[in-house]
């Protein structure tokens, strides 16, 4: 539960029709196997304790008062744990059937939603037994203790308020107004499902968009358990298909026409974070729902769900290659219309031999072909001074010639130097300043030819680089567009890959390909017998452990503490602590510091979902102070 993380389960037991007692068994013992494998909640399949199936024997009380024995033996087998668990069995109250959900913890029943929207078409005759839920909530004797029914329950945990649970039963989730929109309207984050949903050819895709659908739409965790091995066969198959949900992710889902548990993480604060993000989120305070609390210990859930250590990029080959594909396009698109609307003659893009200034012609040429336009509009030009190789000269040359634009090159060492004896600066002194005043320079020079051209700059900078500030200001810091200004490094490198992979010019691929080797430099001081000697990531640390803090840190919120318990997980022995935890540090304090950078960029478009954009999704004073965060990690650090 410590940061929000709790550890949920689905179960499909096997049952025996209107066999109570091994049913109220099955679910006994597999509440064991969840309470032992750390699980804080257990939802089971529709009607388990009886069987879905049992047809009109649910009119017969035998069969009613032995759901109700089956239940007193669940709990008493459930009562040294505070693991919520929510079972399905038939209620009679007042004289009217209910398809119930019991939520159950420590022994006792918090609380029984009745089913809302019963089917009652092609296979299925619920209403022939049951009724629908009844607005209002009411309350039934159980056992000599009253307890709530209705449909507007929500069941609060006290020691960590961000987990709120729902419930809705199978056919609720099909209807078209789901009784899980008001209760997450309301304020749950967890919505349990118990399903008895037979199994048809092409149904069990279905019933895995509906709910990774379902929880996108409400921002939740969505607990699926379905009916499964044991039930009739006398018209319907069920399969036991359990799905694990979060805010469209499946996190987990079990084989078909298998039973036993599906187990996985639900992280509240970050679905309370993204829907005090988003303010189109409803929020209903009270409108008649009754909030019923429970106690859980606060302990620190093991976690075994996905956490990529490239958050930016799609594990699937085939997802990897149509997000490149789209990004592209959406460079492009940008770039062309903004070519069109200045009366752009020109693009000018300034090309190193390294990744970002790469991509940013790759896209500029798919920018001037959707223009309609010659490659030959787009000038390039390669600024050499006292750091670049011959390789880095070499492949921008190569890559400019092979993609048919105009190149220039203009070597900008004379001009800096003049610069220096200007205002009084020692070369042999090699400073921020021998280093900003080449990037400045080179900015200039690509100003002076766009006015010359009458043409457009293009930006090359990407996300990673504006999260550090590692961007010179008002050198490479700035341009008229910037394509790659919401690209994480991370994914500039598969973006590349991806051009490289395409075309059919062997010698293009081959300078991609080297491209990609090449290490990651801006090149501003001189290289040592031929090779880089400035090195970024041994300067700013690796880019894949800061995509990873900017996406969680950033994007989802996460406290550092939290950012370096993921980082661990994620990458494994890749990285020890101190060294995610010191990269941690770095990111934090020049997030902060350089927001300045962040508060004046050109334009240029969103492709994902993190953008540092002053008009779009951050907005952050530049003197903000980063002692809460840093003394976060400080503690971190003392601990450790």
């Amino acid at each position: 539960m410590k940061d929000g993380i709790i550890k949920v389960a689905v179960g499909t037991p096997e049952v025996r029709v209107a066999d109570c007692v091994y049913n109220g068994e099955q679910a006994a013992q597999l509440a064991q196997e969840a309470d032992a494998l750390g699980a804080q909640l257990l939802v089971l399949p529709e009607l388990q304790l009886t069987g879905y199936t049992c047809g009109d024997l649910f009119l017969q009380p035998t069969l009613l008062n032995g759901a109700l024995d089956a239940l007193a033996k669940l709990l008493e087998r459930t009562k040294d744990t505070d693991m919520v668990v929510v079972a399905g069995l038939p209620v009679n109250h007042r004289g009217k059937l209910y398809n119930c959900a019991a939520v159950c913890q420590k022994g006792e029943v918090l609380g029984l939603v009745p089913k809302t929207n019963l089917p009652n078409y092609g296979e299925f005759y619920e209403r022939r037994q049951f009724t629908p839920a009844f607005d209002g909530i009411a309350e039934i004797s159980l056992w000599g203790r009253t307890v709530p029914f209705g449909k507007k329950l929500l069941f609060s945990c006290e020691e960590l308020p961000e987990f709120v649970l729902g419930v809705e039963i199978c056919e609720d989730l099909w209807a078209m107004s789901p009784p899980s929109i008001s209760l997450a309207a309301a304020g749950a984050t967890v919505i349990a499902n118990l399903s008895a949903s037979n199994e048809t050819v092409g149904k069990d895709e279905y019933r895995r968009r509906l709910v990774t659908g379902q929880s996108a739409r409400l921002v939740c965790g969505y607990l699926y358990a379905d009916a499964g091995e044991g039930e009739s066969t006398t018209d319907m198959v069920f399969a036991g298909h359990d799905l694990i949900a979060e805010n469209g992710v499946l996190l987990g889902e079990s084989g078909k026409f298998t039973t036993g548990l599906t187990v996985s993480e639900i992280d509240t604060h970050r679905l309370s974070f993204e829907r005090r993000r988003l303010t189109s989120f409803p929020h209903v305070e009270g409108e008649g729902f009754l909030v019923i609390p429970f106690s859980q210990r606060m302990r620190e859930t093991t976690l075994t769900r996905p956490v990529s250590s490239s958050p930016f990029i799609p594990s699937d080959p085939r997802a990897l290659a149509r997000n490149c594909e789209d990004i592209l396009t959406i460079q492009a698109a940008g770039l062309a219309k903004r070519l069109t609307h200045s009366h752009a003659k020109t693009a000018v893009v300034g090309v190193s031999g390294g990744l970002d200034s790469a991509l940013a012609l790759l896209a500029t040429v798919r920018a001037m072909e959707r223009a309609g336009r010659p490659r030959t509009d787009i000038v390039a030009v390669i600024m050499p001074c006292f750091g670049t190789t011959q390789r880095t000269k070499s492949n921008a040359e190569i890559l400019c010639e092979r993609l048919g634009v105009q190149v220039r090159v203009v070597d900008i060492a004379r001009a800096v130097e003049v610069h220096f004896s200007d205002i009084g600066k020692d070369p042999e002194n090699q400073d921020v300043t021998y280093e900003n005043a080449q990037a400045r320079e080179r900015t200039q020079v690509l100003m002076d030819i766009s006015n010359l051209t009458g043409g457009l700059v293009v930006g090359t900078g990407d996300l990673s680089e504006l999260a550090l500030g590692w961007a010179t200001y008002n050198g490479d810091h700035m341009s008229m567009y910037g394509v790659n200004a919401s690209i994480p490094k991370t994914l500039v490198r598969h973006l590349v890959a991806h051009e490289a992979g395409k075309t059919g010019d062997a010698q293009l691929k081959k300078v991609l390909l080297d491209i990609l080797d090449t290490p990651v430099s801006p090149e501003l001081l001189p290289a040592k017998e031929g090779e880089i000697q400035q090195k970024t990531e041994d300067i700013v640390g690796p880019y894949e452990l800061h995509d990873f803090f900017l996406y969680h840190g950033i994007r989802w919120g996460c406290p550092p503490k939290k950012v370096l318990r993921l980082a661990q997980y994620a990458f494994g022995e890749e990285y020890d602590r101190a060294t995610i935890l010191h990269w941690l540090k770095n990111f934090y304090r020049r997030f902060f510091a350089q927001q300045f950078k962040r508060s004046c960029l050109p334009d240029g478009p969103k492709v994902g979902s993190v953008s540092l954009s002053p008009r779009g999704d951050w907005r952050m004073p530049s003197d903000a102070s980063a002692a809460l965060w840093l003394s976060q990690l400080q503690s971190l650090e003392e601990e450790g």
